[in-house]
């Protein structure tokens, strides 16, 4: 009896632990509601204000989970510690180069710090065995999310950093960590290494997904700000959410483009006639919502930084997003994702003679097109023309970007046997080697950071699985048995709950001449 009681609850409890695993992990999704702020902070108000992040138990993971940075640096203190208070000024000097809107080196490191002596964060502190202040760790921003450090591991991605006291010795160990050569003394836009490495680098498209959500937010927030929504542009608006929320390249503005377009009838109606119900709409409804989520806008750009002031941005962004919709919609979506594309631009792009050029393009396309390719080569082909006209208007009044000027695109060296000749003209293309580049460049290549976090967050996610389920089964010494087995258990008890509730209220229902109705779930 209690052996065959123990071989039955052992997989129900180890069913009910995944469903708080997944319940926990939904829960992290609203912590990060505050990551927004948090990463906008280091730039309000004040005449000192901090570049570090301060983090707690109840935003740690949300925060490092959605940084673009490639590592953090977290620093673990105690507020009423003299030391620490007297080493901060030298980690701001730090944190000033790589954090905020106006980060010398954005998207590279995250700085952070946690309050030990704040009791919220007891338990976390505890994890990473602090026993002095202040204590640094530096590592991806991944394995800090639900991690711990003991110094036993030696295979450890999180390292402790020894040498540190200094701005200049923290400066020097990270440098010597990356192969770089920052200094104290950077300032934006000088001796910026990834600007160098952006023209010529392939890799260096997959840190503009990032750039992608910034422009996507900062395009929905000028639509908000300029009132933009309308009885006639409205059908406009709603044909482009529909296409980012099937084919946009980050998975957090798909579902916010979603979810934005589910409560759209109800914020923007189309029976909308009067000014004044209109103003309450605009101010009223949409502004509630954030099309990427809570922690985008980041306020900084990183495959699309300039190498000055207003190059650049926004633009770069946006021209990458309708790239990337462009590789990934259907043969037969290719006609709507045109004019869905040309439509936006048109009635939503605030600069207007950009969006008038933009739009006599689109008007002399006289064929539907029928497939992906027509169209991936059509916008391609649309960008090198904008690309062409810009050229020579940039260097008539020097306001063109001195190191990323406008040119034919891709180059030679990023895509070599996309030219059929030894001379890079415009029409010298192999057209099908250049659709296959920028099927990969603005598919698989542009995503790729995206999924390699995923993966290494779903691994680690998949070891404590494991490690915990061992702990069950051992603290509850039952009968081993294959997993199979177990999860046909559970699948039956299930099964067998949901019979019982139905049984019953079939049993409650013969009360009643007429069945009660079911409430309508809005």
């Amino acid at each position: 009896m209690s052996s065959g009681f123990r071989l039955l609850t052992t997989p129900l409890l180890l069913w009910s632990f995944l469903s708080l695993s997944l319940f926990s992990s939904a829960s992290i999704i609203n912590h990060a509601a505050g990551s927004r702020l948090l990463l906008r902070a280091v730039n309000s108000g004040g005449d000192q204000p901090d570049f570090a992040l301060d983090l707690n138990a109840t935003n740690f993971d949300a925060v490092l989970k959605d940084t673009p940075a490639t590592f953090a640096i977290v620093e673990f203190f105690a507020h009423w510690c003299p030391a620490c208070r007297n080493y901060k000024p030298q980690y701001e000097k730090v944190a000033r180069l790589f954090n905020g809107a106006n980060a010398v080196h954005p998207g590279i490191i995250l700085m952070t710090r946690v309050d030990c002596a704040n009791k919220i964060n007891t338990n976390l502190c505890d994890k990473f065995s602090i026993s002095h202040y202040p204590t640094l760790f530096w590592g991806p921003p991944s394995k800090f999310v639900g991690g711990s450090w003991n110094g036993k591991d030696e295979k450890s991605k999180i390292v402790s950093i020894e040498d540190g006291r200094t701005s200049d010795r923290l400066l020097k160990w990270i440098n010597t960590q990356l192969g770089s050569s920052y200094k104290l003394e950077d300032e934006k836009y000088e001796n910026d290494e990834l600007l160098q490495s952006n023209f010529s680098d392939p890799g260096q498209i997959a840190r503009a997904v990032y750039d992608v959500e910034e422009a996507t937010s900062l395009a929905f927030d000028i639509i908000l700000e300029n009132k933009m929504i309308k009885q006639e542009t409205r059908a406009t608006l709603i044909k482009f959410m529909q296409l980012m929320t099937a084919h946009h390249p980050s998975r957090r503005c798909r579902r916010g483009s979603a979810d934005i377009l589910v409560n759209f009838d109800d914020l923007y109606p189309s029976n909308i006639l009067s000014p004044s119900e209109k103003n309450n709409t605009q101010h009223g409804g949409l502004t509630k919502f954030e099309i990427c989520g809570k922690e985008v806008p980041r306020g900084y750009w990183m495959f699309c930084r300039g190498s000055k002031n207003g190059t650049r941005g926004f633009s770069c962004g946006l021209w990458v997003l309708l790239h990337s919709l462009s590789v990934r919609v259907e043969n037969e979506e290719s006609q709507m994702a045109f004019t869905s594309i040309c439509d936006f631009i048109h009635k939503f792009f605030a600069c207007e003679e950009c969006s008038q050029h933009f739009y006599n393009m689109c008007s002399r396309v006289s064929t539907p097109f029928t497939t992906t390719r027509d169209f991936v080569l059509w916008l391609w082909t649309a960008h090198n023309e904008v690309n062409e006209r810009l050229k020579s208007t940039e260097a008539l009044y020097s306001t063109g970007d001195p190191k990323f000027p406008k040119s034919i695109w891709p180059s030679r060296h990023l895509c070599p046997e996309c030219y059929t000749t030894a001379r890079d003209r415009d029409g010298d293309w192999d057209r099908e080697e250049v659709y296959k580049f920028l099927g990969r460049y603005y598919g698989q290549m542009l995503v790729s950071l995206y999924m390699e976090k995923e993966k290494s967050l779903f691994g680690q996610a998949q070891m404590k699985i494991r490690a915990v389920s061992d702990d069950l089964i051992q603290s509850t010494n039952a009968l081993v048995v294959p997993v199979g087995a177990a999860v046909g258990i559970a699948v039956a008890s299930c099964l067998f709950g949901a019979l019982a509730c139905f049984w019953r209220s079939q049993q409650k229902n013969r009360k009643y001449f007429h069945k009660p109705q079911l409430l309508k779930i809005v």
